[in-house]
This record gives structure tokens, C-alpha cells and sequence, in this order.
């Protein structure tokens, strides 16, 4: 998420009241999670596990907690809640405005047909040829390409599912990244996809999507990917051009899955899957080793039978 226009860094943590090691003129020109961070950016870090990842990120601002050795050519923010302040500054660079009321968006392609019943949101961006259906909720900022069918029921921009553990509870992180569907793509009824935490989601070229699907925040659909109806997918998910993904499948935040790689019904993804492979199974494995698993199993009474034969003996 790159800010209207360029901050300082002296203003920066004016905003959100914290020290800072660095020029005041080092220049800060937006903010972002860490798997989408560019130079120029804000990165917030906040457990000493991931201090070192964040420091050496393309991030060149980083938000952190404790007083650290700063990397050549960046700057820091310190901060005793680097959680709460990333926030501050999501709410004064993109602050919530209260719903409008009921009207068809500024930008609205050729030939394009929205129901009467469709809620959208501000700044939204529809192309030519595009169907949507009724009872569609559409959030700020979203953009829809051509040819594309978002069939009734469909929320694109809901936040992401990212909150912090505190004593009294749990802290949101605010979302203020957008939803992206590219050009003939197609949507199933009720399926929902979230928006950025302050990145894309986005679903690319002529993929098309069942019934009751559910894409997390930031992740990232290639092209001509199919994935049949209730499959969940975490945030953070890269899935590579022409994967399949069958019905009931869930995939785990932050994997990516190869290009061409088919996914059988009711799998779960742990971990990263190579392309050009077949996957099935809990946990999601090559289809063959997973049959030969079953299949050694399924001889395990037989042979523990064999073994009481033989002690009798």
C-alpha cells in the first residue's frame, strides 16, 4: 500500500508518537506486510523470531519493539506496540468512512449488467461485459475486470482474519488492501474472498471458482485455476497457473502450490506442493505414496494375526 504521496520519516513517527534511528528527511513512501514489502516501505515486526527477517526485507522503514543495530541504508521506528501503530497509521492513511448509499459505481465498463440488489462500495472498478448477480457485496476499491460473472451472494473486500492476543483478548489488524479479479473470471454463488491486509488478493485470468469458496487476504490465484465449491484457503497463499483444487479442500496460510498440480476432494494442504504432481490425503501428499499408505495399513491386521500365529508357535 504506497501512501498519496511521499512522508519523512521525522513525520511518520510524529504520527504515531515514537523515537526513530535515521535522517529526518529519510523519505517513507508506504507500508506493507512482510511477503509484499518494496523499498520505500513501513514493515512492522514485533517477536524477537522474526526481528531478522523483517530487518533484512526489501522494507526499508522498520517498526519494531527494541532498540537494534540498524541496517545500512534503512531506518527504524521504535515503538513499544508496533501492532497498535501500524494500525494508527493504516487508520490515518486510508481512515473508515461510513457506508454510502446505494449507487453504481464511477467506473462501470460496456455491456456490463449489475443487479438492482448488489451492494458497492467506493472507488470500485468494473469492466466490459461483466454479469453481476443479485445480493453481491462488493467492497471499496475493488477491481473487476472483463468477462467476468460474480454470481449472487458473492463478498469481495471482506477484512482479513489477522488478529493479536492480548490479556483481555484479541487486537485486529485493520485491512486496507483491495481485491483484484482479472478478466474472465467466473464466481460462485456465496463464495467470499477478503481483501489485502495492505496488499491484493487477486484472482487471475480465467479462473473459475465454485459454490461457497473461501479466499483468504493476500492471496494469489495465477491462471485458469479451478477450484470446485467449499475449499478454504488461508491468507497468504500463492496457487500457480492451472492448478485444480476439488471440493472440502484447505490449504494453511503462507504455501504455495506448483503450476498444473491437482488437489483431490477433502485434502489438507501443510505445507508448499510441487506442480505437475497429483495430491490427496491429511496431510496433502503425492497421490501415489499416499495410496501405497493406505494400502500398508490396510495389511496391518493381517499381518499383527501372522505375528500372534508365530508366537503361539
Amino acid at each position: 500500500m504506497k501512501f498519496p504521496k511521499p512522508y519523512q520519516l521525522s513525520e511518520i513517527a510524529s504520527m504515531i508518537n515514537c523515537d526513530y534511528v535515521g535522517e529526518d528527511h529519510f523519505p517513507v513512501l508506504g507500508m506493507n506486510e512482510i511477503h509484499v514489502v518494496t523499498p520505500g516501505d513501513i514493515v512492522f515486526v514485533d517477536h524477537p523470531k522474526y526481528y531478522e527477517k523483517a530487518l533484512q526485507s526489501d522494507a526499508t522503514i522498520v517498526l519494531i519493539n527494541k532498540q537494534v543495530e540498524c541496517p545500512k541504508g534503512k531506518a527504524l521506528l521504535i515503538s513499544e506496540d508496533p501492532f497498535r501503530d501500524f494500525n494508527q497509521l493504516a487508520m490515518y492513511f486510508f481512515p473508515f468512512l461510513a457506508f454510502a448509499k446505494a449507487q453504481l459505481p464511477k467506473s462501470i465498463g460496456v455491456h456490463s449488467h449489475i443487479h438492482p440488489s448488489a451492494a458497492i462500495g467506493r472507488d470500485v472498478v468494473i469492466g466490459n461485459h461483466t454479469i453481476i448477480h443479485a445480493n453481491v457485496t462488493i467492497g471499496d476499491r475493488t477491481v473487476i475486470g472483463d468477462h467476468v460473472i460474480i454470481n449472487a451472494g458473492v463478498v469481495l473486500g471482506g477484512d482479513a482474519f489477522y488478529y493479536k492476543r492480548r490479556a483481555d483478548g484479541y487486537d485486529k489488524l485493520l485491512s486496507s488492501g483491495r481485491v483484484v479479479i482479472e478478466d474472465h473470471v467466473e464466481l460462485g454463488a456465496n463464495t467470499t474472498i477478503d481483501r489485502g491486509v495492505t496488499g491484493d488478493t487477486t484472482i487471475g485470468y480465467g479462473s473459475k471458482l465454485d459454490n461457497q469458496v473461501q479466499i483468504g487476504h493476500d492471496t494469489v490465484l495465477g491462471k485458469h485455476v479451478l477450484i470446485a465449491s467449499q475449499t478454504g484457503i488461508a491468507g497468504c497463499v500463492v496457487i500457480e497457473d492451472e492448478v485444480t483444487i476439488w471440493g472440502q479442500v484447505g490449504i494453511t496460510s503462507g504455501v504455495t502450490i506448483g503450476k498444473k498440480a491437482v488437489i483431490s476432494a477433502k485434502s489438507g494442504v501443510s505445507k508448499s506442493l510441487e506442480g505437475n504432481k497429483n495430491y490427496f490425503g491429511i496431510p496433502a501428499d503425492d497421490f501415489r505414496s499416499k495410496y501405497k499408505e493406505i494400502a500398508a495399513i490396510k495389511q496391518i491386521p493381517e499381518a499383527l494375526e501372522l505375528l500372534k500365529k508365530i508366537n503361539k508357535r
